[in-house]
């Protein structure tokens, strides 16, 4: 029997999936979390065999619950469930060492099947938002990006740089880099431009 702790902030979803994901055999949800934060606490107490986390929830998104998770469980079952399945999204998780990411419209025994392969040491990626990842044609380097999203969420330059453990100096060359890339004349130009074009 494996063990799932399951983070959704949508309680419709996350009971739905509670109840329909043990139906498929094999699987025991043991905990729910209703955001990021409670969802590492939860993971912190329980050391469930998957973890299933909704991209977009309070405190802590799903990447940031995520690294957290790995931070501890370097080879922990991971399966990102998103109703926005950007392309920079999965980058981002893969470079985490997310194994699973699927649509939230995805068949809840799909679902069953992907936590069960991730658990095993696979990779289960939604093929068409593999596609689009793997054809991008992003000129943003990783720590570009990284800046760049860090800019839409409207911090500033320093604590930009405390968030990515750089300096100041080096935020605002990345930030400079992504501006001439993009073609665009703000930072916070450059950040919409990128979203707009599914880099981040």
């Amino acid at each position: 029997m494996l063990t799932i702790l399951l983070a959704d902030d949508e309680r419709l979803i996350r009971t739905a999936l509670a109840t329909l994901l043990p139906l498929e055999g094999g699987l025991e949800i043991i905990a729910e979390s209703a955001d990021g934060a409670e969802a590492v606490r939860h993971f912190e107490q329980l050391r469930p065999d998957i973890a299933i986390l909704d991209l977009d929830m309070p405190v802590l998104d799903g990447l940031q619950a995520a690294s957290r998770m790995l931070a501890i469980v370097p080879d922990q079952a991971i399966l990102i469930l998103t109703r926005h399945a950007r392309p920079g999204v999965l980058r981002r998780a893969l470079r985490l060492g997310v194994r699973g990411f699927l649509g939230k419209d995805t068949d809840p025994e799909d679902i069953a099947s992907a936590a069960v392969a991730v658990a095993q040491g696979a990779r289960v990626i939604d093929p068409a938002v593999s596609a689009r990842a793997l054809t991008t044609d992003s000129p943003l380097t990783p720590r570009e990006e990284d800046v760049l999203r860090v800019t839409g969420e409207g911090y500033s330059v320093r604590d930009m740089a405390g968030l990515l453990h750089l300096s100041p100096g080096t935020v605002r060359n990345y930030l400079s880099s992504a501006i001439r890339k993009t073609g665009t004349r703000t930072r916070h130009d450059a950040a919409r431009h990128a979203r707009d074009n599914d880099w981040l």
